[in-house]
């Protein structure tokens, strides 16, 4: 296997080198952070996937009450959703259901 040891020239295989602007802690800094974006101020556009991770995964407080305000009228399809899933069910109104008289057309008049 080859030997790779250390890179002998400066610029070659990830040494990075910078001039000398601001002393060797600047040029040592420069370095570190070569090939990386740290700039905090890069405008963010939250696609869907990360709007969707934000709701699914967040923090509940299972102990907190929750409320739900409706207007009058989702309150009162509310009612006649709850009414209807709850009215009572007998055999006679599922027989006349059933066995109720179908017409298809128009009624024919007789003379």
């Amino acid at each position: 296997m080859a030997d790779l040891g250390e890179n002998k020239v400066a610029g070659v295989f990830g040494g990075i080198e910078f001039g000398n602007e601001n002393g060797q802690n600047q040029e040592i800094n420069n370095i570190e952070n070569a090939g990386t974006i740290r700039n905090q101020d890069l405008p963010v556009k939250r696609g869907f996937w990360s709007k969707f991770k934000a709701f699914w995964l967040q923090e509940i407080d299972w102990n907190k009450e929750i409320k739900v305000e409706l207007t009058p009228y989702q309150q009162k399809v509310e009612d006649e959703v709850n009414e209807f899933l709850h009215q009572e069910i007998t055999w006679g109104k599922v027989h006349d259901f059933l066995f109720q008289e179908v017409s298809f057309g128009k009624k024919k008049e007789q003379a």
